[in-house]
């Protein structure tokens, strides 16, 4: 039976009867800017840990990421330190807390930057929706998930402003994902504005911001006729094929297929296609 994250009130976890969950930064007040950076109870380590729940929850078919407000997530909160229901009074809950010659490097690498990349390990669909500026983390985030939908106040910022270079999901996903010199090109500059992001192949829909949840909810009603062990599988192999040759994802796809057919949701696809009816789906 699944069992759902423990909640914190500057991140919300809505699921809904629909079969999908949105998740939301929830500190309009200081523009979604992350509280802590690598604790347990730190902003990225929660939306981590909301979208493993979503993730375990047999209800769930889509996860959508998103902010209260004008903001997607503002990034690192620059201007204030987490308080110490986040960190603790001896930060025993910073996993990324490390001393010496390599202490920075050992907190970015252990205790934040892999908690970006558990976002990418979802099984099911993820959206970002990008109802705004996207700053450093955020953006990151963003990036690791599998599609983003923005608006006309869509902006991605870089973490420039902080004297930093681009996180993995910036470093490696815009380079896959809009080519090496047009990701030199944000890495140079730090900005850039939901038009040329879309255009670049960033966004994959960039409509108008009244119509942003609307589209988003219909992309995913879409996304929920299809089998989704289909979906968890195609998934995993076209992350995977982003790093192997083409002999291994043929490899994968040949055992995956038989796999497929042979299960129930299939059956239920062919089916339903037959009699002209919606798929009742059962992830099995």
């Amino acid at each position: 039976m699944a069992t759902g994250p423990k909640l914190v009130d500057y991140l919300t976890y809505e699921p809904e009867e629909s079969g999908i969950l949105w998740i939301r930064f929830n500190r309009p007040d200081r523009l979604n800017a992350l509280i802590g950076s690598s604790e347990e109870n730190g902003t990225v380590a929660k939306v981590g840990e909301y979208m493993r729940a979503g993730d375990d929850d047999p209800k769930i078919r889509v996860i959508v990421l998103t902010g209260v407000g004008r903001v997607f997530c503002a990034g690192a909160d620059l201007r204030g330190k987490a308080p110490k229901e986040v960190t603790g009074e001896d930060f025993s809950g910073n996993r990324g807390a490390h001393e010496g010659i390599d202490a920075s490097r050992q907190h970015f690498f252990h205790g934040f930057t892999k908690l970006h990349r558990d976002i990418s390990l979802i099984r099911k669909p993820t959206i970002a929706m990008i109802n705004g500026p996207a700053v450093g983390s955020g953006m990151d985030m963003a990036l690791h998930c599998d599609i983003r939908i923005g608006c006309e106040k869509t902006r991605f910022v870089a973490y420039h402003n902080a004297g930093q270079i681009i996180e993995n999901g910036g470093s490696y996903y815009l380079p896959k994902m809009v080519g090496l010199g047009r990701a030199l090109e944000f890495a140079y500059t730090g900005e850039l504005d939901g038009e040329r992001a879309y255009q670049w192949g960033m966004l994959n829909h960039l409509v108008p911001s009244e119509k942003l949840e609307e589209t988003t909810r219909a992309l995913a009603e879409r996304m929920m006729n299809v089998p989704p062990l289909v979906q968890w599988i195609g998934k995993r192999i076209m992350r995977t094929a982003v790093d192997t040759t083409m002999e291994n994802t043929m490899v994968l796809t040949s055992n995956a297929g038989s796999i497929l057919n042979a299960s129930e949701d299939a059956k239920e696809a062919r089916r339903s296609f037959i009699e002209k009816r919606k798929p009742n789906y059962k992830g099995a």
